[in-house]
């Protein structure tokens, strides 16, 4: 019995309990991976639309806490380090099934939130700019709190216009009550809310949000330094990999070529550089000997 048919049939709480803990010990053992996620302050709206960007990467369910650790307990000896998972049910929470790398899920999360109506106490998530244009709002006692909040505005045609794009929040300020009051009546969302995954499980091991939390940017700087400086030493010892080979091969021309002038060794590379050295040498013994010559 699946958890959605549990949850609708008509059945005694005990038998309830019994399907849904089924129904997680069945997720459990077709999935590798387990994510417990903080749902605290997610209104069902925004859930939902949360759940449908992961619909066919991963199954997103809610479950007592109580209900999970009985459904967990049944498989410590099928998967060894579950029981670490234990510590952090606590909380209002959802559970993310999936097989696929546990860190593609979190950035995944990451990348697709939503956005949502501020209330006041709410921080913005991003910078919160009202926008140039007929608010479509009837002038009244509402121009006081444009005002309050430093928009500036005219009246057209029996509307509030507000003149130009006003920078009204920066990312991180308090949202007051009257910012959003304002905000709701404009259509601006300020608030960004996710999925928030506290802590995952994987093959036996338990990673935290810090341990998935990456920052890519910086990865792929040490990767590019660590290629080059790969790429440096295989030069230094000459140590032929296809990265450098073309560079290996320039370098030992180049050193042959050198070897060759230097030791006036006329071959097809060489003779043009021996001969601009001859003449420069020619001509360096010319300034010497002339004044010479011409004092005798």
């Amino acid at each position: 019995m699946t958890l959605k048919k549990a949850l609708r049939l008509k059945i005694s709480p005990r038998e309830r309990k019994a399907a849904i803990i089924k129904s997680l010990v069945d997720l459990l053992e077709r999935y590798k991976v387990v994510a417990i996620a903080d749902i605290s302050g997610l209104r069902a709206n925004q859930f939902q639309k949360l759940r449908a960007k992961l619909r066919g990467l991963a199954e997103v369910k809610v479950a007592k806490n109580t209900l999970m650790r009985k459904a967990m307990e049944s498989l410590y000896e099928k998967k060894p380090g579950l029981e670490k998972l234990a510590p952090h049910l606590t909380g209002s929470n959802a559970f993310i099934f999936t097989n696929e790398n546990v860190f593609a899920l979190y950035m995944l999360l990451e990348k697709n939130k939503v956005t949502a109506k501020a209330r006041p106490g709410d921080r913005a998530s991003k910078d919160v700019i009202v926008p140039a244009g007929n608010t479509g709002i009837p002038p009244g006692p509402i121009l006081s709190v444009f005002k309050m909040l430093k928009i500036p505005t005219r009246i057209e045609e029996g509307s509030i216009y507000v003149s130009k794009d006003t920078l009204i929040l920066k990312q991180g300020d308090i949202i007051s009550r009257e910012a959003a009051d304002l905000l709701a009546k404009l259509g601006i969302e300020p608030i960004e809310v996710g999925l928030k995954i506290k802590v995952a499980y994987e093959d036996g091991a338990i990673l935290t949000r810090e341990d998935l939390t990456l920052d890519l940017e910086k990865y792929k700087k040490e990767l590019a330094e660590a290629h080059i400086n790969a790429l440096c030493l295989s030069l230094a010892v000459a140590y032929p990999v296809p990265e450098g080979m073309n560079l290996l091969i320039a370098k030992a021309y180049s050193e042959a070529r050198n070897l060759a002038v230097n030791a006036a060794v006329p071959i097809k590379e060489s003779v043009e550089l021996l001969i601009q050295k001859a003449v420069a040498e020619a001509k360096t013994l010319e300034t010497l000997i002339s004044p010479k010559l011409s004092a005798g």
